[in-house]
C-alpha cells in the first residue's frame, strides 16, 4: 500500500488552515507530492470549553458551520473516493477565504444566532460547481458522520498532541513527522514556498523538537477577512491559538 507525502488535517472555517493550505498546494505542485486532505473539528476540540466565557460571540456558531461542513466532506469521500475532499475543500475554502465576505459577516451578527456557511444555501452552488450531487447538503444535519469525524480528530491529536489547532501537516505518514501549523499569514512567493516547507520540515524532524511558537500573528491576507493581497493584516494577540477572551 502506497501513502502520500503530505496529510492535511483542516476545518473549513480556519482562516489560517485556509492560508496554509494554498502554500501546501503550492508545495505540492512544485515537488510533486501527493496530498490526503483529512478532517479536525475545531467544534469537536472545543467540546469542553464555555464559548461564551472563552470565545468572541461568533465563536460557537463558526465552529459548528464548520462541523456541518466537514459532515458533507466526509459523505463525499464515502460516495465519491477521497480525492474529492481536496477538490471540496478548495471550493468551499475560495467562496469563504478569497471571496469578500457577505453584508454583516459570517458569524454572531445574524439575529437567527447560525453561520450561513453551515447551511444547503451556502452550499449548493459549490456543489453545483464541482459536479456533485445536489442531496449531498442534506448530510449537513447528519449526525450519524459525528463518528468519523471525532475519529479522525482524534487520530490528528495522536500525531500532534492535544494542545494544538488547525492545521496539522503529517509528514511521510505512517511513520513521518506530523506538526501543528506553521500558521502563515501571507502567501509566499514559489521560490520562498519550497525555502519554508524545507526550514519547517528540517526543524520538525529534527530529533528531541518539540515547539517554536510566538502568538502574535497577522489577520491573514484572505479578501474574507477584509484584507487584500498587497495588504498587512492587523497584528493580533491569538494566545491559547485563538482570540480568546479569557486566558
Amino acid at each position: 500500500m502506497t501513502h502520500p507525502q503530505i496529510r492535511y488535517y483542516f476545518d473549513p472555517v480556519c482562516p489560517f488552515a485556509w492560508m496554509t493550505s494554498k502554500w501546501v498546494r503550492q508545495v505540492q505542485r512544485l515537488k510533486q507530492y501527493d496530498v490526503e486532505w483529512r478532517t479536525i473539528s475545531l467544534r469537536m476540540l472545543n467540546a469542553h470549553v464555555d464559548y461564551d466565557a472563552h470565545f468572541p460571540p461568533e465563536y460557537e456558531a463558526t465552529h459548528t458551520a464548520g462541523l456541518r461542513l466537514l459532515r458533507v466532506a466526509h459523505a463525499a469521500r464515502a460516495d465519491h473516493g477521497p480525492e474529492v475532499v481536496g477538490r471540496l475543500y478548495e471550493a468551499l475554502g475560495t467562496r469563504i477565504w478569497d471571496s469578500p465576505p457577505p453584508e454583516g459577516g459570517w458569524g454572531s451578527e445574524r439575529e437567527d444566532g447560525v453561520d450561513p456557511r453551515g447551511t444547503a444555501a451556502f452550499l449548493a452552488p459549490v456543489l453545483d460547481e464541482l459536479g456533485l450531487p445536489a442531496t449531498l447538503a442534506d448530510r449537513l444535519d447528519d449526525e450519524a458522520l459525528d463518528l468519523a469525524i471525532r475519529a479522525e480528530t482524534d487520530e490528528a491529536l495522536a500525531l500532534a498532541g492535544k494542545d494544538v489547532g488547525t492545521p496539522i501537516i503529517h509528514f511521510k505518514p505512517p511513520e513521518g513527522v506530523a506538526f501543528f501549523g506553521p500558521v502563515i499569514s501571507r502567501l509566499p512567493s514559489d521560490e520562498d514556498a519550497v525555502r519554508l516547507w524545507d526550514h519547517v520540515v528540517g526543524l520538525a524532524t529534527f530529533g528531541g523538537f518539540a515547539e517554536l511558537k510566538r502568538s502574535l500573528r497577522e489577520l491573514p491576507q484572505l479578501r474574507g477577512l477584509g484584507v487584500e493581497e498587497d495588504e498587512t493584516g492587523t497584528e493580533e494577540d491569538w494566545h491559547a491559538g485563538s482570540r480568546r477572551q479569557k486566558r
